[in-house]
């Protein structure tokens, strides 16, 4: 029976008894009223069960849902428990690197595409900045130091000094001449050339030559006696010289011998650029490209000042790179720049930013055009063969080369050479340079014997 048949064989029986007792009064209108109301509450109620039953159903979806979530939270549970226990036995570090590992896996291909973006852009605006830079940085290189290859220039203060240095018939130039193994030059606007290409014998003769003109006292003795006290001040000459490079490029407090030997720079040449205005030029560079690069200005400007230092070492074996690098040890320079000096001809491997910068600030001022020429280290190369060669004759004391090796004055020990000898010493001097030297036109050769004596009176 349906629900609607239930409710309605309730109804009458109630309906029965009811009418029982009232006589049978009611019609047959309000049974089919009382019907109709039956009717309605039964759809009412079916609807009502059908309601209940969609909710049934969709709670049965949901607690499948929940089983499944459940299952799939229960895995991840035991893999984070596996992680966990993995974890238990890391330390910290460990533990962190293995996170790290794991993000770094996730994002690991927006990480790829975003380094390739950046190479791109990198690629893109490189070249146009590095020239930027380097442009900059070869800007501010720029020096105005003079260098003095092989002639340094004396200003008279007049007429008179110019004839007191020329002296009777000339005797005080040659006594000059002789004393310095540099060549003398008078020019008409009072000034005096002095020609050497070796420059430690021309500043020991420029200095000499200003101490004379102030002392005003010119004749061969004093000359030979001012000329030899400047030769004993070579050493503090060297340290006023290095002082004045070093503060050139603001570096100060180095070991007063680090300080000696770049005043050897003054003198010193690689194919025709003075070392003082490579130097110079090199850190200039150098600074300003570790500025822009954010590298260590100090590590850079060292490397720069000392990267040529074993260049003007004396009886060192190795390359002036080996040399260096056993000379800035040995006075304890920083090892960053130790490793500057040793990579600035890429004789090992460039390790660091600050290396790379030394090698380009060297390569820019050592490269442009006009900084160097082969022909100047050819003349000094055949100006110290040709004093070489003269010097090994036991009788010579001192030689001096100068004309451009067309003459070579010689200073014998009067000791053991007597003045008839001075013909014959000279001739097999010059049979020596016609085998050894390569030359064009004549080489003249004077031997020079000179005697001096001199006593004191006494006191009164």
């Amino acid at each position: 029976m349906s629900l609607f048949d239930n409710l309605l064989a309730g109804v009458l029986e109630e309906e029965q008894k009811t009418a029982g007792q009232d006589g049978g009064k009611q019609d047959s209108s309000k049974k089919k009223q009382l019907i109709k109301k039956l009717a309605d509450r039964v759809a009412e109620i079916e609807q009502t069960q059908g309601v209940v039953k969609e909710r049934e159903r969709l709670v049965v979806a949901k607690e499948k849902q929940l089983e499944t979530k459940e299952a799939v939270l229960k895995k991840h549970r035991q893999e984070l428990v596996q992680k966990l226990e993995k974890v238990s036995t890391l330390n910290s570090q460990e533990a962190k690197q293995l996170l790290l590992d794991s993000v770094e896996k996730d994002l690991k291909s927006d990480i790829a595409r975003r380094i390739r973006e950046a190479e791109e852009e990198i690629k893109h605006h490189s070249e146009d900045k590095a020239k930027e830079i380097l442009a900059d940085a070869l800007a501010h290189g720029v020096t105005d130091y003079v260098a003095e290859y092989t002639v340094s220039t004396v200003s008279l203060p007049n007429e008179e000094i110019k004839g007191r240095i020329i002296g009777r018939e000339g005797r005080n130039i040659r006594a000059f001449e002789r004393a310095t193994g540099v060549e003398i030059e008078l020019d008409e606007a009072n000034v005096i050339h002095l020609s050497s290409f070796d420059s430690v014998r021309r500043e020991i003769a420029r200095r000499s030559l200003e101490k004379l003109i102030r002392d005003r006292r010119i004749q061969p003795q004093r000359i030979g006696e001012v000329v030899e006290k400047t030769k004993t001040e070579i050493d503090k000459i060297l340290f006023e010289e290095g002082e004045k490079l070093c503060h050139a490029v603001k570096v100060y407090q180095l070991h007063p011998d680090l300080i000696r030997l770049l005043g050897r720079f003054k003198f010193r040449f690689s194919y025709g650029q003075n070392l003082i205005v490579h130097t110079l030029e090199e850190t200039k560079i150098g600074v300003q490209l570790a500025y822009e690069l954010k590298a260590d200005v100090n590590v850079v400007k060292l490397g720069c000042l000392l990267h040529d230092i074993g260049k003007v070492v004396g009886e060192e074996e190795g390359t002036h790179v080996q040399i260096g690098v056993k000379v800035a040890r040995k006075y304890h320079v920083p090892e960053p720049v130790i490793k500057c000096i040793e990579e600035h001809h890429e004789d090992k491997p460039i390790s660091t930013v600050e290396s790379r910068l030394v090698w380009i600030a060297d390569a820019a001022s050592g490269s442009r055009p006009g900084a160097r020429y082969e022909p100047h280290e050819e003349y000094v190369q055949r100006m110290e063969q040709i004093e070489k060669i003269a010097k090994k004759f036991d009788q010579v004391k001192e030689t001096y080369a100068y004309q451009a090796g067309r003459q070579v004055m010689v200073m014998v020990n009067p000791k053991i050479t007597k003045d008839d000898e001075l013909i014959v010493l000279a001739n097999k001097i010059g049979k020596k340079l016609e085998e050894e030297v390569s030359y064009a036109g004549q080489i003249k050769v004077t031997c020079i014997r000179e005697t001096q004596a001199s006593e004191m009176t006494k006191a009164k």
